[in-house]
């Protein structure tokens, strides 16, 4: 029996994972900065029944930017420095574009240019998830709920911004 020859895991890189959620947990809190009064806004906004609670955006969105924190880290450690500059560029535009809506559609209250914005974002979540998916399956799964989510988001920001055009430019 031969033996087998030993696998070279790549370590932790814990420093790594702190750096890359810190920054995705400081573009979250650029938006929440713009958010810091959209639950009375919202609560204000004529809603479709399907949209959600105010309280539940707050826990589903810690989670979506944890697991995009985890995923730009995994991606991160899949090669050697710089060569997965191009992907985590994009990642960090799609981060940019996440909290730039919460800008347009909270604090400067434009319905229109938070729905094409937000279309926007979707396609960066897209070629985002092509991406990391490249370089690591499980990097590209864990933005997966993130679209979904930014999917919802979507519809409900267009119904929104129909049911409400006098607050809503």
């Amino acid at each position: 029996m031969t033996p087998t020859a030993p696998t070279h895991a790549k370590p932790l890189q814990l420093p790594a994972l702190a750096g890359w959620l810190l920054l995705t947990f400081a573009f979250a809190a650029i938006g929440a900065y713009a958010s810091a009064s959209a639950g009375e806004f919202y609560m204000r906004l004529d809603r479709p029944s399907w949209a959600p609670p105010a309280w539940l955006f707050g826990p589903a969105w810690s989670v979506l930017y944890l697991l995009m924190g985890i995923a730009a880290w995994r991606v991160q450690r899949t090669s050697a420095e710089g060569s997965v500059r191009p992907e985590l560029t994009l990642y960090v535009v799609q981060l940019a574009l996440n909290a730039l809506w919460t800008w347009m559609f909270f604090a400067w209250r434009q319905g229109a240019w938070a729905f094409v914005e937000i279309l926007v974002l979707w396609l960066a979540i897209a070629a985002t998830i092509r991406a990391f998916g490249r370089r690591d399956r499980i990097a590209g799964a864990l933005l997966i709920p993130y679209i979904v989510w930014v999917s919802y988001a979507t519809a409900l920001c267009y119904s929104i911004w129909q049911r409400n055009p006098s607050v809503l430019a």
